[in-house]
């Protein structure tokens, strides 16, 4: 009996293990091989759900994505990509959480979100509503093409996010402006430019939406625009370089396809970028907002003001504050709270009332915390995220599994505290043995 349950356990562990779709469901699997071909080079509107193995919320809308997949048969196709595995997928429309799904309409580089339920009928709803809106664009003469055509020999630039340069304007946007560039200096004439400009395009698409401008992307003909080109020793076709306001430029070493350029342009963005907002919990808003939108949010429960007063706990926002900018690539969330201040949260994650300062780092897709066991110092907090970073470190779930309810409180007024102003009584006539005094008196 004991080898059959174990056998049993076993299966279900491969079964949870593998990808939720088949070759036998409707929903076409998508990844890295087959996404270009089958999605952005398709005329067809698609419906793509992006999910992870382990995360609970997709493994319950499996039985819908497949009903409304076969519903849409032959109308509109219904796509999944396991963005767990294929992270190049996720990371290029901008996937921060699962399941995402995204409608992949007229401008295939520029998916949009979803906004429906996720029922089968609201799905299929949703899908016969993105295809009447695509059909009324195409009757009507509009296009969703990207604008970025080699073409000719003036090497005419995106009207869109591929931006256009020129010897005329290339000092002013790239040399003087605040953004990070990735310039390619293509030949009309080039095949490998030729091959290039699909991936490039995307690519230029998917950095301006998820680095808001941060990052952008150009191309300049060399052949026409020989006074920039020439500056740079520009001799092979395509040739990338990257551009920082007040440096050297460098040569791109990186792939040729989108994912590599997008993955590429992100840490460029991450080395520029601010570090991330450290945010006092305020709000069930602002738990909820952060720890969803980040892979993990870091929690710092101080002591409470009468404790440390201002400096001491101005000086325990300082490390955080720095760990936050060490570790900004990661994207994370960053809170803190008062001791006390609110108590569930601290019993979900195992605090509760003594041990001040604490720290824990949530995964919200996982329900998944772990505690800081070291010191609250820069060392001691760095070897804790770094050992949560390669995937070590002791976890524990989530209270009961969901997000612990959090109070609404004012915010802190950056000054000392004040111990609370207690009642004076006038005792100068009073006979203090008079009991039936004393029995008046509230404490």
């Amino acid at each position: 009996m004991r080898s059959f349950i174990l056998g049993v356990l076993g299966c279900s562990l491969v079964l949870s293990a593998q990808a939720f779709y088949s070759a036998s469901d409707d929903v076409v699997e998508l990844n890295t091989s087959n996404f270009n071909k089958e999605v952005l080079q398709s005329d067809s509107l698609w419906l793509i759900e992006f999910y992870a193995p382990w995360c609970g919320h997709c493994q319950s809308l499996t039985a819908d994505w497949k009903k409304a997949a076969t519903t849409l048969k032959g109308i509109v196709k219904v796509g999944a990509v396991d963005a767990d595995q294929h992270k190049s997928l996720g990371s290029q429309f901008g996937v921060k959480g699962f399941p995402t799904i995204k409608v992949f309409g007229a401008n295939k580089n520029k998916p949009e979100d979803y906004q429906g339920g996720r029922t089968s009928q609201a799905i299929v709803d949703g899908a016969m509503k993105s295809l009447n809106s695509l059909v009324k664009d195409r009757l009507s003469g509009k296009s969703g093409g990207s604008g970025y055509k080699q073409s000719g020999g003036g090497g005419a630039g995106s009207k869109q996010d591929v931006v256009e340069l020129t010897d005329d304007n290339f000092d002013k946007m790239v040399l003087q402006g605040e953004e990070v560039w990735l310039v390619e200096f293509f030949a009309p004439w080039c095949g490998h430019c030729k091959n290039l400009e699909p991936e490039w395009t995307a690519a230029a698409s998917a950095v301006m939406e998820q680095t808001k401008g941060k990052v952008r992307l150009g191309a300049m003909d060399a052949t026409v625009h020989q006074a920039v080109s020439g500056r740079y020793g520009i001799r092979g076709f395509p040739t990338i370089k990257i551009f920082r306001k007040g440096e050297e430029p460098e040569d791109y070493q990186g792939g040729r396809t989108r994912g590599d350029i997008i993955a590429r342009a992100l840490d460029l963005f991450s080395d520029h970028a601010p570090p991330p907002e450290l945010l006092e919990i305020l709000s069930e808003d602002t738990l909820t907002k952060t720890c969803v939108d980040s892979q993990l949010c870091v929690i710092g429960v101080l002591p409470h003001i009468l404790d440390t007063g201002a400096a001491g706990r101005n000086g325990y926002l300082e490390v955080m504050t720095k760990m936050a900018e060490k570790y900004k690539k990661k994207s994370w969330g960053w809170l803190w709270t008062e001791a006390g201040t609110q108590l569930e949260l601290e019993a979900a994650l195992g605090i509760g009332g003594f041990g001040y300062p604490a720290m824990a780092a949530i995964n919200s897709r996982k329900m998944k915390f772990a505690l800081l066991r070291g010191s609250f110092s820069e060392a001691g907090i760095h070897e804790f995220l770094r050992e949560l970073s390669v995937g070590r470190g002791s976890t524990a779930t989530l209270g009961n599994g969901s997000m612990p309810k959090v109070h609404t409180v004012a915010p802190w007024d950056g000054k000392d505290g004040q111990l609370p102003e207690e009642d004076d009584y006038d005792l100068s006539d009073v006979d203090l043995d008079d009991d039936d005094f004393l029995s008046k008196i509230e404490l």
